[in-house]
């Protein structure tokens, strides 16, 4: 066989083998409804559109509110990984902070990234990869773009958990992050599907807001961020719930299990915040003198107790992480 006839069917054989490799497509740690809908969203389109083969999968067990999206939507829980091995193809949704991410992510090969926070920084890839962050307050609003004409070939499972996860991240309009966008697509979806957006979203947050299965440890992790302010790691937990009583009725064990927390995950402080997602405020507990003075100077309220409250607080991304100051 002459050179150029071998080289055209390596070349052929390469093409073959990328077509094979399943590639994974995964979120954060500790994922939410965002976290766990946007794989799956994104899995379909790879298989269904570009018609290439791929797998939604988390890093970790979803919360309440995602395992509601996806039993009122019929779909399968994505399988849960460690890790990610050596030539694995990657796709990254809901997130570009390396400390959110697969420990052997660098062995692996990333092919995309679609988010919607800020940029991190510190992922290195083998080759230029697109990569799409847009100012949004969902990531499933910045793949109902991406998708585009071909939203018309979505199955209603595929709309049903795009709406779950605007709706989750939006807080049903009430965020700050919210933008006339997301609401606009949202309320596109939800006609489509014919839901009653009120009706629906008053679901969705009483499936969040059941935490009776959780140890205060889990608790802790379960909508968890890690944040590196001033030489100090937190580990920074935003709890959203429309029962905040269930989960002030649990203060005196969260704040004594938050020192555990932060010991086992390398953290120097966690810092909890209680979001009422109706009354549009957040409770902060104040475990120590450390957290106390941090909240006294970055939002400028008097923290007496072991709670302070943050009237109008809401967004870890827009209103806390922002303006933390030590």
């Amino acid at each position: 066989m002459d050179i150029a006839r071998r080289a055209a069917y390596n070349a052929r054989d390469i093409q073959t083998l990328r077509r094979c490799i399943m590639i994974k497509v995964f979120g954060h740690t500790a994922p939410d409804t965002d976290s766990t809908g946007s794989p799956i969203i994104w899995a379909w389109y790879l298989n269904e559109v570009r018609k290439t083969p791929a797998k939604a999968v988390l890093q970790g067990e979803p919360n309440t509110e995602a395992l509601w999206m996806l039993n009122r939507w019929n779909l399968d829980k994505p399988e849960i990984i460690a890790d990610v091995a050596a030539g694995d193809q990657c796709v990254i949704v809901d997130t570009n902070n390396p400390a959110e991410l697969p420990a052997g992510l660098d062995g692996a090969e990333v092919i995309e990234i679609i988010d919607h926070h800020l940029l991190a920084g510190g992922i290195k890839t083998r080759t230029p990869i697109n990569i799409t962050i847009r100012p949004l307050a969902c990531t499933a609003t910045i793949m109902h773009d991406l998708i585009g004409a071909d939203m018309a070939r979505a199955p209603e499972a595929i709309k049903g958990a795009m709406l779950t996860c605007i709706l989750s991240d939006t807080l049903e309009f009430r965020s700050p992050t919210t933008t006339a966008h997301d609401r606009a697509v949202a309320e596109k979806l939800a006609a489509d599907l014919g839901v009653d957006i009120t009706d629906y979203a008053t679901e969705m947050f009483a499936a969040k807001s059941d935490i009776s299965a959780f140890s205060d440890e889990a608790l802790l992790r379960t909508d968890s961020k890690e944040y590196e302010l001033g030489g100090k790691q937190l580990r920074i937990t935003v709890l959203e719930t429309t029962a905040p009583q269930v989960l002030l009725a649990r203060k005196d064990a969260l704040i004594a299990a938050m020192p555990r927390v932060a010991a086992e995950d390398g953290a120097d402080q966690v810092l909890c915040f209680i979001v009422d997602i109706l009354r549009e405020e957040a409770t902060l507990l104040i475990p120590n003198d450390f957290v106390r003075g941090l909240a006294e100077r970055s939002f400028g309220v008097s923290a007496t107790g072991d709670t302070v409250v943050l009237p109008g607080v809401m967004s870890r991304k827009k209103q806390i992480i922002p303006v933390l100051a030590l």
